[in-house]
């Protein structure tokens, strides 16, 4: 079954909107700190939806949906639960920091405060590599992308990465962060209709509102369960550190939404309701792909259950809306990832190379240069998907890991508790969590949550330890930034 005209429409009048919001919020900006954080003046509502739709990709309806086939409720269990409860529990910690790094340091880059907090070798290190794994990660979710309009519409791969890619280049290009958190909360408002829409739809095919919990007579017995081997209590917990370090600005895309955020009691409100969203909304997501076995049993790819389900049930129109969702997804992600990481290109990198490129009077110039180049280069790489094949994917799976290691030193950097952790604690539990991860990636370890969070975990030990045997006192410089941003507020 092929997209009708009408769902066509749809999908382009998706697209064309996305370009429409990027036109507006090109006049909303007249420097690069409107630019990269909305002059600090971010709602805390549109924050707190930004920083939950910018927190995963389409990949919930592809291989999330997989899982919810053939293990059930316990990937709600280890992913959302994980993610919201951390992120609540936060609320007052990490977002607050944040604020007031931008606040006292006026800082735009999540990066831009380790150079004090560290030295200028750490923060290099940390910005280059973050950028150039980013670079392809961005590139394979073009291509994915790309795919999904294959699989639906029919047209080829280059022209999906086209569409895609140069749709998000232009507006992205043109109106910096409130061009990425206007998109997100539009595309949040798709994806919210287009979910329901599927939840009562089948909802009504099982018979009504009693199906949510006879739903589950129809399942094997453990899809029901919090955990499911291999995802049991260890890997679940193993999540929720993970989650805890991402969601708090480990990933930095995430951690652009409180340092926008006009103060600290914003910052966390914020926080509270993108934790709130990551509780209760894959509830109702995630419910047509639990009933998937009983509506599509036998599914030989369980990946494609969801796109499936959307072809079997929905009328025209509602497909189009559907399928605009998930674009919408990863199109958020994407795009939250490329405003971000030009900040770290321009606040962080390029000074280092030249000091004429940190000049105040041509940083929205830069910003906007920085912004298309590097969307460009991730547009180039999508296009290379044949060429990359497996190297891709291996390349997306060591940014996975460099998430958890990178976010050790930034955010743990910022507790007083580990203020004698300096570069050596910084850069040994990156090498440590990069080498460590080699090895779980090379060596059966026996245990899917030993592999997930050994590299995690032997990076934290890392910084602890040798933050513990460092001897001397601690740099006038570091006390002077963990006293600013722990101070108590009047």
């Amino acid at each position: 079954m092929k997209l009708t005209n009408l769902d066509l429409v749809i999908i382009g009048l998706f697209f064309l909107l996305m370009l429409v919001i990027g036109i507006y919020a090109y006049f909303r900006n007249q420097n690069a700190k409107d630019y990269f954080v909305a002059g600090g003046n971010l709602p805390w509502w549109l924050s707190g939806i930004s920083h939950h739709v910018s927190g995963y990709s389409g990949a919930v309806f592809v291989a999330y949906a997989a899982l919810a086939y053939t293990h059930g409720f316990s990937v709600y269990v280890w992913w959302a639960f994980t993610i919201g409860i951390t992120v609540i529990i936060s609320a007052k910690i990490f977002p607050v920091i944040w604020v007031r790094l931008r606040k006292k340091f006026e800082i735009q880059s999540p990066l831009e405060y380790l150079a004090q907090r560290y030295n200028l070798t750490t923060q290099q290190i940390m910005a280059w590599s973050g950028v150039i794994l980013k670079l392809f990660d961005i590139g394979a979710k073009w291509a994915a992308i790309a795919v999904l309009l294959n699989v639906f519409t029919g047209i080829s791969l280059p022209v999906g990465i086209l569409v895609s890619g140069g749709i998000s280049l232009l507006y992205i290009t043109f109106g910096g962060l409130w061009a990425v958190v206007i998109t997100d909360f539009t595309q949040f408002i798709v994806q919210l209709l287009a979910g329901l829409v599927m939840f009562i739809v089948v909802l009504m095919r099982l018979g009504g509102m009693g199906s949510i919990f006879t739903l589950w007579e129809n399942l094997p017995a453990e899809n029901s369960q919090a955990f499911h081997e291999p995802y049991g209590v260890g890997f679940a917990l193993a999540f929720l550190f993970i989650n805890f370090l991402a969601y708090n600005g480990g990933q930095w895309n995430l951690a652009t939404r409180y340092i926008s955020s006009p103060d600290e009691q914003q910052a966390s409100k914020a926080a509270r309701l993108s934790g709130l969203l990551y509780l209760i909304w894959p509830l109702i997501l995630f419910f047509p792909m639990w009933a998937a076995p009983v509506l599509l049993p036998g599914l030989d790819d369980p990946s494609q259950s969801y796109g499936e389900l959307t072809l079997l049930l929905l009328p025209s129109g509602l497909v189009g809306l559907v399928i605009a969702s998930l674009f919408a997804n990863t199109m958020s992600m994407t795009s939250s990832d490329i405003n971000t990481i030009s900040a770290v290109i321009t606040r962080d990198i390029l000074p280092v190379i030249s000091k004429k490129m940190g000049l105040e009077k041509n940083s929205l110039t830069i910003a906007r240069m920085t912004t298309f180049i590097f969307t460009l280069a991730t547009i180039i790489i999508a296009f290379q998907y044949e060429y990359f094949g497996g190297i891709l994917g291996l390349i997306i799976s060591w940014f996975g890991a460099l998430v958890g290691p990178i976010a050790v030193p930034m955010l743990l950097g910022l507790i007083p508790a580990f203020r004698r952790c300096g570069p050596l604690s910084a850069i040994g539990s990156i090498v440590v969590g990069l080498l460590t991860f080699i090895i779980t990636k090379n060596t059966d370890v026996g245990s899917l949550a030993v592999e997930v969070s050994l590299p995690l975990i032997l990076s934290s030990l890392t910084y602890i330890i040798l933050g513990m045997i460092t001897k001397g006192p601690v740099p006038q410089k570091v006390r002077d930034l963990l006293e600013a941003v722990h101070q108590t507020q009047n």
